[in-house]
C-alpha cells in the first residue's frame, strides 16, 4: 500500500535490510515481484506536486510526509462548527475506463462532497482523497489527481492529504476506485438547516452541467442498449463529452449569495433526483411544488427518457434533470437572489414554491 500525505500523494517508503532465514541460493523477492511498484509511486508524486501546491490555503500547517495533515480553523469564525462529507463517483467510473477518459472524474469527486457540505452553509476548507487500484498506472493516476486538485482549486479548499493504494488482485486491469472527504466550517449562528422554511417561500434551481455523478447505472444500460457511437455529434459536442461532463461546483456562487442575503434551505440534487433531495431540508407539513415547465429539460435527459421510455416520476427521482442545486429563499428575496447568482455565473430558474402539504401528499411534487 502506498501512503500519501499533505496533498502531494507523498509515498513514504522505508526500506529495511533484514536478515534472511533462508539459504543463500534462494532468490530474493521484492515488493515489485508481488505487484507493488514503489518507483511508479515516486513518479506519480513528481507529476502531481505542482497541481496540489496550487490548492494550499494559509491555514495549512506542517510539512510534507506526516501521518496526518494539520489545518488551523480560520480566525474569522467566532463559534466555528465543522461540517464534513464523503462521497465517490459511482459507476460513472465504468465509462471513464471504457472511454479512457480520466481527466474529469477527479472534479466529480470533489464536487460531490463540497456541494453537500455547502448546503448547510459551510465554506469548504480542505479535502482528502483515496485512489485505489490493482496496478498503478502513473499517467492515469496523475490525470485523476490533477482533476481532484482542479476541483479543490475551483472550490477554494486545500488538498491536504490522500492515499494511493496499489493492491494487486483487488481490481481488474485498468480499473480503480475513488473516494473523497471534505471538511468545511460555518458560523454556528449561520447554520442552514431548513428550519425557517415556510409556505410562500420560493425555490430557485441552479442549472446542472449534465448528469453529474448520479444515475450512471441506468445511463450505461441505455447507452449499451442504444448502441450509440460515443464519438458522435450530440448537439454540437461529442456524446462522450456530454455524458462525462464533470459535476458542477457551486461553491463560489453560493458563498457569494450567503454573504448577501438570508438563505433558508438548499438541496444538492444528487442520488434520488429532484423529488428525493428537496424534502431533506423541508420541515414537516410542507411540500415543494416544482413546475417542470419552468426550465427546459436538457437534451441528454430528453435522450435518456426517450431511450428508456422513462416515466416522468422515475426521471425526476433518478436524475437531476438539469437542476443541480435547489435554493429556498423568501419571496421578498427571490429576485435579488437570482440576480446575485446570475452575476456569479449561474443559470438560475424560479422552479417552484413551498406550500402546505395535503393529506397523503409527497413532500415534493413535480407538476
Amino acid at each position: 500500500m502506498l501512503r500519501t500525505a499533505s496533498g502531494l500523494a507523498l509515498i513514504n517508503c522505508k526500506q529495511r535490510n533484514e536478515k534472511h532465514l533462508t539459504t543463500s541460493n534462494t532468490p530474493s523477492v521484492t515488493y515489485r515481484d508481488a505487484g507493488v511498484d514503489i518507483e511508479a509511486g515516486d513518479a506519480l508524486v513528481e507529476q502531481i506536486k505542482p497541481f496540489a501546491k496550487r490548492t494550499l490555503r494559509p491555514e495549512v500547517m506542517g510539512g510534507i510526509g506526516g501521518f496526518g495533515s494539520l489545518f488551523a480553523v480560520p480566525g474569522k469564525y467566532k463559534e466555528p462548527v465543522l461540517v464534513s462529507g464523503t462521497d465517490g463517483v459511482g459507476t460513472k467510473l465504468k465509462l471513464a475506463f471504457q472511454l479512457n477518459k480520466h481527466d474529469t472524474v477527479g472534479i466529480d469527486l470533489v464536487a460531490m462532497s463540497v456541494n453537500d457540505i455547502l448546503v448547510q452553509g459551510a465554506e469548504p476548507l480542505f479535502f482528502l482523497d483515496y485512489f485505489a487500484c490493482g496496478k498503478l498506472e502513473v499517467g492515469t493516476a496523475a490525470a485523476v489527481i490533477k482533476g481532484i486538485a482542479q476541483g479543490c482549486e475551483e472550490s477554494g479548499c486545500a488538498l491536504v492529504g490522500g492515499e494511493t493504494a496499489e493492491m494487486p488482485g483487488m481490481y481488474p486491469a485498468g480499473e480503480y476506485d475513488l473516494a473523497g472527504f471534505a471538511v468545511g466550517c460555518v458560523e454556528k449562528a449561520n447554520i442552514i438547516d431548513g428550519s425557517t422554511i415556510q409556505a410562500g417561500d420560493v425555490v430557485l434551481g441552479l442549472a446542472s452541467s449534465g448528469a453529474h455523478s448520479n444515475g450512471y447505472s441506468l445511463i450505461r444500460k441505455l447507452i449499451a442498449q442504444s448502441g450509440i457511437d460515443m464519438e458522435a455529434d450530440f448537439h454540437g459536442r461529442p456524446f462522450k463529452d456530454v455524458v462525462m461532463a464533470p459535476t458542477k461546483l457551486y461553491v463560489k456562487s453560493i458563498l457569494q449569495l450567503l454573504a448577501t442575503l438570508p438563505v433558508k434551505g438548499m438541496a444538492h440534487i444528487t442520488g434520488g433526483g429532484i423529488t428525493e433531495n428537496i424534502p431533506r431540508v423541508l420541515p414537516a407539513g410542507l411540500t415543494a411544488e416544482v413546475q417542470a415547465s419552468s426550465w427546459t429539460l436538457p437534451p441528454l435527459f430528453q435522450w435518456l427518457q426517450a431511450q428508456g421510455n422513462i416515466a416522468p416520476l422515475e426521471l425526476y427521482r433518478t436524475f437531476n434533470c438539469g437542476i443541480g442545486m435547489a435554493v429556498i429563499v423568501s419571496a421578498a428575496d427571490a429576485a435579488q437572489a437570482q440576480a446575485v447568482l446570475s452575476e456569479a455565473g449561474e443559470t438560475v430558474y424560479c422552479i417552484g414554491h413551498i406550500r402546505a402539504q395535503q393529506t397523503g401528499e409527497a413532500p415534493t411534487v413535480v407538476v
